[in-house]
Parts: C-alpha cells; sequence; structure tokens
C-alpha cells in the first residue's frame, strides 16, 4: 500500500477517534451517571468485539494470569478513566476535553521515567513541560474556560490521562505473548459489565435508555462506542500495516480534530488561550514522540 493510501487512513482514524470527544460530550449531557453510561459501553464493546476477535482468529487464552492482566486493564483503560472522563465531560467543554486528552503520551513517559523503563531526554522532558505549560493555559486565566469554576474538572479529566499512562506502561511490560490488542480489548471488556453493573446495582445509578425510549444522548454514546472500536482495531491494522512509528502520528490527528468537530457541531467558541494552548501541546506531542525509526517500510 502507497504511502499517500496510507496517510489518508491515518487522517480518517484519527478524525474518528476525535469525533468521540463531541459525542462524549452530547452522551453526558441528559445527565446520565458515568457508572450507568460505563457499563452499557462495556457490553456494547463485548457484543461488537466478539465477531471481530473471530474474524481476525485471535487467540483468546482465559486463565489466572490472563484474567489478572485483563483486569488491570479494564480498570486503568476504561472503569477508572472513563469514569473521570464523564464526570468532567458534563462540566467541561469538549474542545479543552480534546486538549486534555492529548496529554496522555506525556503521562505516559512520566511513569516510564519512574518506572525507569525509559532514558531521561531532555527534548522529550521538553515536551512534558511544554504539556504542563498548556494545562496552566487552560486552568488559571478566568478567560479561558467559559465558567472558571469549572477549572477543578480539569484535575478530575487528568485522571483519566494517568490511567491510561499506567495502562500504557503496563503492556509494555506485562502483555502475554499469546494476546493481542483485539484479544486484549475484549477481555478487558467482558470484565467491565461485570464490575460496572455491581457497582451501579449497589449505587443505584443503573442507567436504562429503554426506559423513556432511545434519545440524542444514548445514540451518541452508541456513536462514540462505534467510532472507538473502529478506530482502535483499523489502528492496530495501521501498526501492522506501517509501523508504530508512522502510526504514532495519529496524535497529531485525534485532538485537533476533537477540537474542530466540536465547534462544528457543537458550536463552542474557543477563546485565545484555547488555541494557544492547543498550539503548545501539538508542539509538546512532537517532542515527546519516539523517534526510533519503523521496522516496516512504508512503499
Amino acid at each position: 500500500m502507497n504511502r499517500a493510501t496510507l496517510v489518508l487512513i491515518l487522517i480518517g482514524l484519527g478524525t474518528m477517534w476525535g469525533g468521540t470527544i463531541p459525542l462524549t460530550k452530547v452522551a453526558v449531557s441528559s445527565g446520565h451517571h458515568p457508572f450507568g453510561l460505563i457499563f452499557w459501553q462495556s457490553l456494547i464493546s463485548v457484543v461488537v468485539l466478539y465477531p471481530i476477535l473471530k474474524l481476525r482468529r485471535s487467540t483468546l487464552v482465559i486463565d489466572r494470569s490472563h484474567i489478572v492482566f485483563f483486569a488491570v486493564i479494564a480498570f486503568t483503560g476504561t472503569l477508572i478513566p472513563n469514569s473521570a472522563s464523564y464526570l468532567a465531560a458534563f462540566h467541561l467543554p469538549a474542545g479543552v476535553m480534546a486538549l486534555i486528552i492529548a496529554l496522555v503520551p506525556m503521562f505516559a513517559l512520566l511513569i516510564a521515567l519512574t518506572l525507569r523503563l525509559e532514558r531521561f531526554r531532555w527534548r522529550r522532558s521538553a515536551g512534558v513541560l511544554l504539556g504542563g505549560i498548556a494545562i496552566g493555559l487552560i486552568v488559571l486565566p478566568e478567560s479561558s474556560l467559559p465558567d472558571p469554576t469549572k477549572s477543578v474538572f480539569v484535575i478530575v479529566a487528568l485522571i483519566s490521562c494517568f490511567c491510561y499512562g499506567v495502562e500504557g506502561n503496563y503492556l509494555s511490560i506485562k502483555q502475554p505473548r499469546d494476546t493481542g490488542p483485539v484479544a486484549t480489548l475484549f477481555g478487558a471488556s467482558v470484565i467491565g459489565p461485570v464490575v460496572s453493573l455491581a457497582v451501579v446495582l449497589v449505587s443505584g445509578t443503573f442507567v436504562n435508555p429503554f426506559a423513556t425510549g432511545i434519545g440524542t444522548s444514548e445514540l451518541a454514546l452508541l456513536g462514540s462506542i462505534m467510532l472507538h472500536i473502529i478506530a482502535y482495531v483499523g489502528y492496530i491494522w495501521l501498526v501492522e500495516e506501517a509501523g508504530p512509528v508512522f502510526s504514532a502520528q495519529i496524535a497529531y490527528i485525534v485532538t485537533p480534530a476533537g477540537v474542530l468537530l466540536s465547534i462544528l457541531f457543537l458550536g463552542e467558541r474557543n477563546s485565545t488561550t484555547i488555541w494557544l494552548a492547543l498550539a503548545i501541546l501539538l508542539i509538546g506531542l512532537f517532542l515527546v514522540q519516539p523517534r526510533s525509526k519503523s521496522p516496516s517500510q512504508i512503499t
């Protein structure tokens, strides 16, 4: 496959991932509790991923070590971060949420440095510093957010970035050789409904989308889940086809796409400070991304 086609696929997948951000904003606008939404997200993911798992003939090993592995991925990749994201998305503009999600590679690097999985490099550390400056621009100036009192929810949103950073590092050292990415996502998704159902039943936060009929928020949640799964599986294919370094450039698409789609479909208007934060974040992402050679050749 030629490079131009792969670039178009990269842009398409990144735009899909960015599109999940405004859809999530719409999904939480009804006031549904995050725990209730996570239950349906996990359940739908299981239903959609199972035929994909079979089509790819992915191996799904079920023993004690794999169940522990799936559980860690479920908590760090879905249950905890999505609870924080849904809560923050209710209070923050979708464009701001798109900016915050760009911090995931920076959190991953900080955690890797702490665990000594990465060597200290000034260039990548400068990228993390720029990420911190960008968040400061979002939180500190009173003119950056439509409601300055909501700045605390930026911190809530950062919990999801931290969890994704933990998940990425955990995958790098604990990913079983006999379990591929789709099987990993499916195994974690199976644990998700079990845990979240227990939580919603105990806490009384169960969401019944059929009680009042399927509305805009429910359709937005379904759309977000479907786009996420398509983008994730497509990203896995892209890594296999074009290599991890080329595929990692999807980070440059997701955040701008999330910001622009939030403007287009939600009518959001960002302050000059938010646009400045976006520019600083993109520079930070450029510095943080690894520059090792791709094992695959793009022709």
